[in-house]
């Protein structure tokens, strides 16, 4: 078994964790990291939590395309949002970047996240050949 950690150019780094982790072996599974809607800097985009979701999910595909995947490959995704978020929001900025590519999915609402600018923080597991 072999451990790549995955830390695309297109997002922001930390020397505390990966933005994901990918697993060789007979299959290679692909754990992405605790994504927040930030840009390559760090920073939360503004617009309120659709426009925070639709980063998180774009910052979700730039780990999985670190590792030669897409949300295709993606076998779980676990949404965790801010209370007093709408998930109707969150669907529809799901809809527009990820498509229709429908994968098992946990959604938590919780009283806070790590950052206390973040709305939305969502983690995945893929899988590639």
């Amino acid at each position: 078994m072999e451990i790549t950690h995955l830390n695309p150019a297109s997002l922001h780094s930390n020397p505390a964790f990966s933005q994901g982790v990918l697993v060789s072996g007979a299959h290679r599974t692909i754990h992405v990291g605790g994504q927040n809607g930030t840009d390559s800097s760090g920073a939360i985009v503004p617009g309120g939590f659709g426009a925070q979701t639709e980063q998180a999910l774009k910052n979700v595909l730039a780990v999985l395309a670190e590792a030669g995947a897409d949300q295709t490959n993606v076998v779980r995704l676990a949404v965790y949002m801010a209370a007093g978020q709408s998930v109707d929001e969150g669907y529809a900025a799901s809809a527009r970047v990820w498509g229709p590519h429908p994968t098992a999915l946990t959604v938590l609402v919780v009283a806070a996240l790590g950052r206390a600018d973040a709305l939305v923080e969502l983690e995945a597991t893929a899988v590639i050949e």
